[in-house]
């Protein structure tokens, strides 16, 4: 532990105004990366999350130090992080082609939070250290996860006259390593007929052989109909 930060760990005001800035300041190092990439929640977010919760960490502490009433210190932070996680739901968004933006949002703002009570707590160099790893994950780590090479996600669509025909098709998805990551079945017509067509979202988990792939989802007895849509059309 660092020993000049000794001083000024209590809630004493003079606490409070280091832990205060300290706050703010956190806060708005990790949102001004957050908002220099146009993201859901900037700085100002990042600044009130931090803010609010150094203020309940240290509201604790305060009531039960010099107070005197039974107030349980950990139950106001399990309360904020609770709360931080239904503040970083509201950046998550699913695009038309189904996949998932703000995650990387949502946890900042969680961690965040975190900091927030670890300065109202006193924990200064926990915070700090955290601060900086956060705005490296976030900065140089990003440039490492664009290297990483996957294959990219894609939809199929598989008419079909009975279910278990489906039941089959998800099954070759499974062994062939694919994550189902959307399933929708709409009714449909064949030839004046009913049956049903299913469009499903794959992402691969692995190296993906898509000709072996589709070979054996056509293979499937009652299809009827089977294709790769264009997920740029739906964009």
């Amino acid at each position: 532990m660092l020993h000049f930060f000794d001083p000024v760990r209590g809630v004493t005001f003079l606490d409070v105004v280091v832990k205060v800035l300290t706050a703010f300041v956190l806060g708005c190092i990790i949102g001004i990366e957050r908002s220099y990439k146009n993201r859901p929640a900037g700085f100002r977010t990042h600044i009130l999350v931090t803010l609010g919760a150094t203020v309940a960490s240290m509201a604790g502490i305060y009531l039960y130090l010099n107070a005197s009433l039974p107030a349980d210190i950990s139950r106001i932070g399990a309360a904020v992080v609770s709360g931080l996680g239904f503040l970083g739901a509201g950046t998550i968004i699913v695009t038309k082609s189904y996949s998932v933006k703000g995650l990387t949002t949502a946890a900042g703002l969680w961690t965040s939070g975190i900091i927030g009570l670890a300065v109202g707590a006193g924990f200064y160099e926990g915070a700090i250290i955290t601060t900086a790893l956060v705005l490296i994950a976030e900065t140089l780590l990003g440039g490492l996860v664009s290297l990483i090479r996957r294959d990219p996600e894609f939809r199929i669509s598989v008419l079909f006259s009975h279910k278990p025909a489906l039941d089959q098709v998800l099954r070759v998805c499974k062994n062939n390593r694919m994550a189902i990551t959307n399933l929708q079945v709409v009714s449909a017509m064949y030839d004046g007929d009913p049956c049903y067509r299913a469009f499903i979202s794959l992402r691969p988990r692995s190296k993906v052989d898509r000709e072996r792939l589709f070979g054996q989802v056509a293979s499937v007895p009652e299809i009827l109909e089977f294709s790769e849509v264009d997920m740029s059309d739906e964009k």
